[in-house]
């Protein structure tokens, strides 16, 4: 064994100190973490580790409204802003959109058919805000929402399928986009109303929520890059701005539910973010070791450092806008403060972590402009693939599964070593592959040990993994170019009829033990069930 890299030694004596680069005292998970691996060859992280996972472990797949639901506009359903984004000609490759989609407001018994036949305990989806509120306010209440919902979650149920509902994943009614959307403060209050009675109408029987789905996104790509709805281009100022407002958006639907609804009603609630494991140029370089970190602290700390920690934003992130605003000639920062009375607020507005995780990318130091204000810009670093890792379908999303167990690590040190849930994992292949998808078999194999390896060998408290997805759907700014499902669907057909990948067979074993004859029985058996079922549903 190779002993731990000098400057890790160095870090671990300095880490309570402040130098030129800021506090170095949040460096303490990345420190433990990079000592736990840093010996590690590339053989030896690649290696297969055989076990099992705790009892009461739950295998779940995922989903969204606005990637499967179709009905955009069926029983007084309103526009969201992916409607509005989608259906201006040129906006996704094809003139894609979600407009049918899955057609799974339709299709329900379907979806039902292939949950039971992959033997999931949980699954994934949101809730359609716009179905529900067509105009995102309660006054316009549309019952039809609210019983296709009833009919979704009482339909999970029947068949012991544990409903893990997300209540805000990207699409906001068009109506409270045109009030300013994320970047109106008012927004807190409107979306805890939403928020509470579904709580008041679902929680009954939904015990897992999640209030956000990667806040992350919504913030950077929507109102940063300006690449997804509602494509404002503010990098500088808006992200930080909704960010703060969806921090505390979060928090004030987490105490309604513990005011009013968690003695009633039991279930857990918690918020899902997403992140990339961020492994420094060089371990032995002492600034690729502060970059690697300031790169975690800027994507997942922006968001779960206030919830799980202090209720405040990372140390990194407050010095390196602030001193970025100084230097660009401003009298405040760029990063919003929280009152003292918002930090207490908002600590702790969490029962469990959940995290989306899909890749690894490597982090070197760099010095970056200041003109123009950009949240990219005030990282000073920059990112690359991992090169030696199989590429995917999607761009800079190569398939390094031993990054999610580092991630996993860095989670536990940073974060009090919370309960995990790993929401969304899963890989891109181009939307022609319909059935022989072994690259994501694959895919899946080695992501599931390394969360095995993080559970069984360094203890962490992995509760759930939720394969992504399905099936095949609207895969936002790619259209249906790629396909992230267990199952193909035919876009082309209108009856939109599902059958199965290889690597549903795969996912519905989840022994994970590779048996040919054993294989080649099950296969068949899961076929024969699937299959039969679509042949019936298309007559």
């Amino acid at each position: 064994m190779a002993a731990v890299p000098l400057v890790l030694r160095v870090l671990v004596t300095t880490r309570h100190m402040w130098t030129h680069r800021g506090p170095l005292q949040h460096l303490n998970g990345y420190i433990l973490r990079l000592g736990k691996f840093s010996h590690q060859s590339k053989f030896q992280r690649k290696m297969y580790h055989y076990g099992t996972f705790p009892q009461g472990f739950s295998w779940g797949v995922s989903s969204s409204a606005y990637q499967i639901e179709g009905a955009w506009n069926a029983d007084r359903k309103g526009p969201s802003i992916w409607d509005t984004f989608t259906q201006k000609p040129g906006s996704i490759p094809g003139n894609s959109s979600g407009d049918v989609a899955c057609d799974s407001y339709h299709r329900l018994e379907e979806d039902f058919y292939m949950l039971r036949a992959l033997r999931v305990k949980s699954y994934r989806f949101s809730l359609s805000w716009s179905r529900i509120f067509p105009n995102g306010r309660h006054p316009s209440l549309s019952q039809n929402g609210v019983d296709y919902y009833n009919r979704l979650i009482d339909g999970l149920l029947a068949y012991n399928i544990t409903p893990m509902v997300t209540l805000y994943h990207w699409d906001l009614p068009q109506a409270l986009q045109d009030l300013g959307g994320w970047e109106n403060i008012d927004m807190i209050n409107i979306f805890n109303e939403f928020c509470d009675f579904c709580f008041a109408t679902f929680g009954d029987r939904v015990k897992f929520w999640m209030t956000f789905n990667q806040p992350h996104t919504i913030a950077w790509s929507g109102y940063g890059l300006g690449e997804i709805p509602p494509n404002v281009k503010n990098p500088g100022i808006a992200p930080y701005r909704v960010a703060h407002n969806l921090i505390k958006a979060h928090a004030k639907v987490y105490h309604t539910y513990d005011d009013k609804y968690r003695a009633s009603q039991g279930g857990l609630i918690s918020i899902a973010l997403n992140a990339d494991w961020i492994e420094p140029k060089d371990v032995n370089i002492f600034r690729e070791v502060l970059a690697a970190d300031r790169a975690l602290q800027f994507k997942l700390g922006w968001f779960a450092h206030p919830i799980f920690k202090n209720g405040d934003y990372p140390d990194a992130m407050k010095w390196q806008v602030g001193n970025k605003s100084e230097l660009q000639g401003l009298s405040n920062s760029r990063l919003p403060a929280f009152t003292e009375q918002e930090k207490s607020f908002i600590r702790g507005t969490a029962d469990m972590f959940c995290v989306n995780h899909y890749t690894t990318q490597i982090a070197r130091h760099a010095t970056l402009r200041l003109s123009p204000q950009s949240y990219k810009y005030d990282h000073d670093l920059l990112e690359a693939e991992e090169s030696g890792s199989p590429s995917t379908a999607i761009t800079n999303q190569r398939a390094v599964a031993w990054g999610l167990r580092r991630l996993l690590n860095w989670i536990k040190e940073e974060y009090g070593d919370p309960e995990i849930y790993i929401t969304e994992n899963g890989v891109a292949t181009d939307s022609k592959t319909t059935w022989d998808d072994t690259g994501r078999v694959f895919y899946y194999k080695t992501y599931i040990d390394e969360a095995l390896k993080a559970s069984d060998i360094d203890g962490v408290k992995v509760k759930g993994y939720i394969a992504t997805s399905l099936m095949d759907s609207f895969e936002w700014l790619n259209g249906y170019k790629v396909g992230f499902g267990l199952h193909h669907v035919d876009f082309t057909n209108p009856n939109r009829p599902r059958t199965p990948k290889y690597s549903a067979h795969f996912y519905f074993r989840k022994d994970f033990i590779w048996s040919v004859s054993t294989s080649r029985w099950k296969r068949s058996q899961y076929l024969g069930q699937v299959c039969s079922h679509s042949s019936q549903s298309v007559q």
